[in-house]
C-alpha cells in the first residue's frame, strides 16, 4: 500500500507498516490537527501495529499536549522524527520527553523506514 492524502496542514503517505507525515511550513500542530491524523490512522491501521514518521522538511511547532493523546493510540508502537536541521533535532529531543513509547530521531528518511520496519517486525 502507498497512498498519499493531502490536508490543509500536511501531506500524509500511508504505507503497510508506517505513515509518513510532512507538515506544512509555519503550522502549529494542535490537538485538532492531531484528531484528524488519529482518524486517518484508525482507518488505515484499525488493528495492526504501525509507526508514525514525521519528516520535518519545513519549520513548524507542536503543542506538547498532542503527544500524550497520540501515545494513547493502542496500535501506535513508535514515533520517528526525520530532519537534517539541528534545531528540529533539539526540539525533537524535548518532545521525546512527552511521548512514552519508542521515539527515535534520524537524519535520513531511509533510516527511519528501516527502524519502523524492524520495530513492527518485533511486535
Amino acid at each position: 500500500m502507498n497512498e498519499t492524502l493531502n490536508f490543509d496542514f500536511c501531506n500524509m503517505t500511508i504505507y503497510d507498516h508506517y505513515v509518513i507525515v510532512v507538515v506544512n511550513e509555519g503550522v502549529i500542530v494542535s490537538t485538532e490537527h492531531n484528531n484528524t491524523l488519529i482518524k486517518i490512522t484508525e482507518t488505515y491501521f484499525p488493528n495492526k501495529p504501525f509507526v508514525y514518521i514525521t519528516h520535518r522538511i519545513h519549520s513548524y511547532s507542536v503543542n506538547p499536549e498532542v503527544y500524550s493523546k497520540t501515545a494513547q493510540i493502542k496500535n501506535l508502537i513508535g514515533l520517528v522524527v526525520v530532519s537534517k536541521n539541528y534545531q528540529a533535532k533539539i526540539n525533537a529531543k524535548i518532545e521525546k520527553m512527552f511521548f512514552k513509547k519508542p521515539f527515535e530521531i534520524f537524519s535520513e528518511l531511509d533510516d527511519a523506514k528501516a527502524w519502523a520496519e524492524d520495530l513492527v517486525a518485533e511486535k
